[in-house]
């Protein structure tokens, strides 16, 4: 792993940088339409001046922001505890191949079982062979649950 690169929480100072790499990830990698600039910097202020809903990992290398994790928190009512939703893991294509990603999932596993979390719970797309492979790796399990949605 490269020393040079960082994982640690988002802060004020990483909204500009955090906010190009939130949007290259909507946008270029999941093709969703570009959210409004307010919108995102807005999601990502909640979250600093809102802790207990959730918080943001960002890998940051030379000064430089190069990827990001976002934990959403939720209660497990089965287990009567809190839980995490990994709701985001993204790193720069450029950056790829580092062990970024394994970093970032490693930091988010840390902090949920350092709190006492029920769990820590992700999705991935059915096609996302890479990111399979790394859940896989850092060992995940297909949950013995299905995922539903409606819009």
């Amino acid at each position: 792993m490269d020393k040079n690169i960082v994982i640690r929480e988002a802060s004020a100072k990483d909204i500009n940088q955090l906010y190009i790499l939130m949007k290259q990830y909507i946008v270029d990698f999941y093709k969703q339409p570009e959210p409004k600039e307010s919108e995102l910097k807005g999601l990502m202020h909640h979250l600093l001046e809102n802790p207990s809903s959730g918080l943001q990992f960002v890998a940051e290398e030379d000064g430089e922001l190069i990827g990001f994790a976002t934990l959403y928190f939720t209660f497990s009512t089965l287990k009567v505890k809190r839980q995490a939703i990994l709701n985001d893991l993204f790193v720069d294509p450029n950056a790829r191949g580092k062990k970024v990603g394994e970093q970032l999932f490693q930091k988010c596993l840390d902090y949920i079982q350092a709190n006492n979390f029920s769990s820590m719970t992700w999705e991935t797309a059915k096609d996302n062979k890479v990111a399979q492979s790394l859940y896989n790796k850092m060992g995940g399990q297909l949950s013995e649950w299905l995922v539903y949605e409606i819009q």
